[in-house]
């Protein structure tokens, strides 16, 4: 069938080279619609990728949560004591818990504060899988002392320069001195510019009107051997309602729901892939209708000499496809430096996948040939003899 189609390629490719400025127009246009695609389609996987990046990071084979837990931009918090009732189970290795809490970072040199995620974590146990804080524990221990996020946004400081240089750093957070002892890195995210792992002692310190005894992630190692989801099972069926256990798994997958139905970014993100799709079909339909309005005599007497309907929506389609190709490749390319862009204004992960590239290219065929579809329906009403 393609050998078919593609065997009277000549034809729709002559009659798209003979409006070369309406054919570049055209491209153009396409190449739009597919950077509105790729924007808002690498801002969407970027949201995902951001605000669950912390959950992948956790070292733990099971989580404890609120029932109520939505994100980690607004936690709620459970007791302490439903965290250690697991250690109860033969199942259990060992349990830690996280504070969570946003903060306001004063910049040293501006004097300006700005909002920071604060990860209170207990020095020694297991949190992050991130080395840094491991080989900064014994100084985690020491009051005051925190660890700063080297791919936080640039407003906070030049802390990272800084530390790199073995400077000493002091500053302000939650309107008390603090000291940064180390580096990390974790990213920025749309729910928070910044990131600060410091003790659970410190935290508290910080934050003063929390509880210990509240805290707002609970980690738990499994024994060696122990398969996740039956630990959960039992788990949830040994502990009251009042606390939710998931693998970790489960817990990225609450995140990302969070921000995909109850958080208005991830709708908006789908609607500009929504909009992007309708451009590029107006903009082809455009110049396809015009191209058969302005061929009419000529496909007229192709239709009274025998030529089919079908024939000559092939001829359509694959004027088409060679749009669809010839914006595709500008869009596509331009699209790679405005995710590099993004990159750099933002800090957020975001950057050209296969897997994205592949769909994208996959909705300008359809929205080509759709709109090829639609405007063969102009030439299927015309009568060669009303034509002539």
């Amino acid at each position: 069938m393609l050998s078919k189609l593609f065997r009277k390629t000549p034809l729709a490719w002559r009659q798209l080279m003979k409006e070369k400025t309406r054919l570049i127009i055209a491209a153009a246009g396409i190449a739009f619609a597919d950077m509105l695609m790729f924007s808002q389609l690498g801002l969407q996987d970027s949201l995902y990728d951001s605000a669950t990046l912390p959950h992948s990071l956790l070292q733990a084979d099971l989580v404890v949560i609120n029932p109520q837990f939505q994100t980690l931009a607004s936690p709620k918090s459970f007791p302490r004591e439903r965290l250690y009732q697991t250690l109860a189970s033969e199942n259990v290795e060992a349990v830690s818990s996280i504070y969570i809490g946003m903060g306001q970072w004063k910049n040293a040199q501006t004097r300006l504060n700005r909002a920071i995620l604060i990860w209170g974590i207990e020095p020694e146990a297991p949190s992050f899988k991130l080395p840094e804080v491991r080989q900064n524990a014994t100084e985690l221990k020491l009051l005051n002392n925190v660890l700063f996020d080297r791919a936080s946004r640039p407003e906070y400081g030049a802390i990272a320069n800084n530390k790199q240089k073995h400077e000493t750093i002091e500053t302000e957070l939650n309107n008390q001195n603090i000291q940064v002892t180390g580096l990390f890195t974790l990213g920025t995210s749309f729910g928070a510019d910044g990131n600060v792992i410091t003790s659970d002692s410190t935290f508290l310190k910080l934050f003063p009107e929390r509880q210990p005894h509240q805290i707002d992630v609970g980690l738990i190692q499994l024994k060696s051997g122990i398969n996740p989801n039956i630990a959960k099972v039992q788990l949830i069926a040994a502990l009251p309602n009042d606390v939710k256990v998931l693998t970790r798994e489960d817990f990225i997958a609450v995140e990302r729901y969070y921000w995909e139905s109850q958080g208005t970014i991830g709708f908006i993100f789908g609607l500009g892939v929504v909009v992007g799709f309708i451009v590029g079909i107006v903009i082809v339909y455009q110049i396809l209708y015009t191209d058969v309005t302005n061929h009419l005599p000529e496909y007229a007497t192709l239709k009274a000499m025998g030529y089919s309907d079908r024939y000559l929506l092939g001829v359509l389609l694959q004027e088409a496809l060679l749009l669809a190709v010839l914006g595709y490749i500008p869009g596509f390319a331009i699209s790679i430096g405005l995710y590099q862009l993004t990159y750099a204004a933002t800090l957020l992960p975001i950057g050209m996948t296969l897997s994205r590239a592949i769909s994208v290219f996959i909705l300008t065929v359809v929205m080509c040939s759709a709109s090829g579809a639609i405007a063969m329906r102009k030439l299927q009403a015309a009568d060669p003899a009303d034509i002539f």
